[in-house]
């Protein structure tokens, strides 16, 4: 198969389209929180050492904190993501995983009630908006929303798997992630089921490495996910190369 690096992917979802994507995420999660029990809380997620119920509470948290940027930017105020950064953010997790399937359900749901007013409020002149959220603006914390919903979905192993992600948040991971790219090579990614769409990592002169299988296996593995379909991989002496952490 031709790969093309440098083929022009699809131009970036408006803001009001990536707010009904976050829409139809929050829906979804909403619609599978009724079958939780208590069992099905303590069961393992796909995170290790983190069961179902450290997931969706961690969905409730940043749900909240996401909302709350959005809120505070525009009374023209910024605030940190959480109160008492990441160890307060930790610690909130486990304290919230603690809980029951009832108290469960109700905190997320209440923080996906929460998340849809507070974007739902954002005006089509305020995306530009500025956060403290990573020094960003409110379509960068939206953007934010959206990764951790979906993929956060996917961990919790209810609904969708990676292979019924959304294509374009699948494009957006495969910029976003760019930075994941192992150093020392030129990582080229190439989608079977969308050519035009390659995407060239690092630098133009440096030894090519090739990945391929379908768009949403690349973002998957981009993602730190287990791919649900097999990558092959032209220029490895092995596995797939090592990843780079999270930017």
């Amino acid at each position: 198969m031709a790969v093309t690096p440098g083929a022009t992917p699809p131009a970036p979802l408006t803001a009001d389209a990536v707010r009904a994507a976050v829409e139809t995420g929050q829906a979804r999660l909403h619609a599978l929180l009724p079958d939780l029990t208590d069992a099905a809380v303590r069961a393992p997620s796909a995170l290790p050492g983190w069961s179902r119920a450290h997931v969706l509470a961690h969905i409730e948290g940043i749900g909240l904190a996401m909302a709350r940027q959005a809120r505070r930017a525009l009374r023209g105020e910024l605030i940190d993501l959480y109160d008492g950064g990441f160890p307060a953010r930790t610690a909130a997790i486990e304290a919230g995983a603690g809980r029951d399937a009832a108290a469960l359900r109700a905190a997320v749901a209440g923080a996906l009630s929460e998340a849809s007013a507070a974007w739902a409020a954002v005006g089509p002149d305020d995306w530009s908006r500025p956060v403290r959220y990573r020094d960003g603006v409110l379509r960068d914390a939206l953007l934010a929303w959206w990764r951790e919903l979906t993929l956060h979905t996917t961990d919790a192993l209810l609904g969708p798997g990676p292979q019924q992600w959304p294509r374009e948040l699948c494009h957006h991971l495969l910029d976003y992630l760019a930075p994941r790219a192992p150093e020392g090579v030129q990582l080229v990614l190439a989608p079977v089921d969308d050519a035009k769409a390659a995407r060239p990592y690092g630098p133009a002169d440096a030894p090519v490495v090739t990945v391929r299988g379908p768009l949403t296996a690349l973002a998957a593995w981009l993602a730190g996910r287990t791919p649900h379909a097999h990558l092959e991989c032209d220029g490895c002496d092995g596995p797939l190369p090592e990843l780079r952490p999270w930017p």
